[in-house]
């Protein structure tokens, strides 16, 4: 499509997913090309924002609201299976924080903490929205730990 065309977005439009108009991460292009075949990384600009609602079929967007969806993926990634890891670098997956929120010490989840700070964890690519994942590993810790 020729961008003369297009209208460009506003700076906030730009962060929404064209679907369902949820708050993308953005920065996530190391990561879609890390995750995308050549073909549908190929459909999108050179910024790319992450959807992680679980609810939406969308991964991937960008501010001319080309979109890839998750089924695009060659395998499961977290938040839409449940038994994909959390963490792409290391491979916490929500069993083990489970596990965490019975035990007296989240010793998984320390020990999480201090791999993510290393030169070991790759992030900015290997984590399907290009970010690190210790935000959503607490979340969903705090919300064991509370259902209990």
């Amino acid at each position: 499509m020729n961008k003369a065309f297009v209208r460009e977005p506003d700076a906030e439009s730009a962060l929404r997913c064209p679907a369902c108009q949820g708050r993308g991460t953005e920065g996530a292009a190391a990561a879609a090309a890390h995750h995308l075949a050549d073909t549908d990384r190929a459909h999108l600009a050179a910024e790319v924002w992450f959807c992680g609602n679980a609810e939406c079929e969308v991964v991937y967007f960008d501010m001319f609201e080309q979109m890839v969806s998750v089924d695009r993926l060659p395998a499961p990634v977290w938040p839409w299976s449940s038994s994909a890891p959390i963490c792409a670098c290391f491979g916490l997956t929500l069993e083990d924080i489970i596990a965490d929120a019975e035990d007296p010490e989240p010793l998984r989840i320390r020990a999480l903490l201090l791999q993510s700070k290393s030169a070991a964890a790759d992030c900015r690519t290997l984590a399907v929205s290009g970010q690190c994942c210790m935000t959503e590993v607490q979340k969903q810790y705090l919300r064991m730990r509370q259902g209990r």
